[in-house]
């Protein structure tokens, strides 16, 4: 995470911090997200030798991931936030495979997923035909979000 840190720097971004061994970074730029994220995956890529996708979401998006929470009574740790792209397709809750009770909504760029067992034991597929994502619990997120109101 040190040198995530210090590639983030030198990319001319501000008050760069990361949140444990997550892959998380958190930074000021006044740079729109498209060349953010075009900057940190070509900087990325020299760096590991191989293509890597970037989610990048603002302080506010992520504080709207929270409040948009569609499981707010259940144990954070099992409600789990997929972060695309763009936004879910419109039919993916009907066509979810969800064998141990999983309950999936779609979010704006996200897909929110209470998994009642665990994320461990889940044999969930979600029908996202090739698009990139990242996961994060709702403990994580909400970490996130308190470290940019720092």
């Amino acid at each position: 995470m040190k040198e995530l840190t210090g590639l983030c720097s030198a990319l001319g971004f501000q008050s760069v911090r990361t949140y444990i061994q997550s892959g998380n970074v958190i930074f000021a730029s006044s740079q729109p997200e498209s060349a953010i994220r075009s900057c940190l995956e070509l900087a990325l890529a020299a760096k590991m030798g191989k293509k890597m996708d970037v989610m990048v979401r603002t302080a506010e998006e992520m504080r709207s991931v929270l409040r948009r929470n569609p499981f707010p009574d259940q144990e954070p740790a099992k409600v789990a936030v997929a972060f695309l792209h763009e936004p879910p397709p419109t039919d993916l809750v009907e066509n979810v495979i969800a064998p141990g009770g999983e309950q999936v909504q779609r979010g704006q760029r996200e897909i929110y997923v209470y998994y009642p067992q665990g994320m461990g034991r889940s044999k969930l597929k979600l029908p996202l035909k090739g698009a990139m994502t990242t996961v994060r619990n709702l403990n994580t997120v909400s970490k996130l979000v308190a470290l940019t109101e720092v």
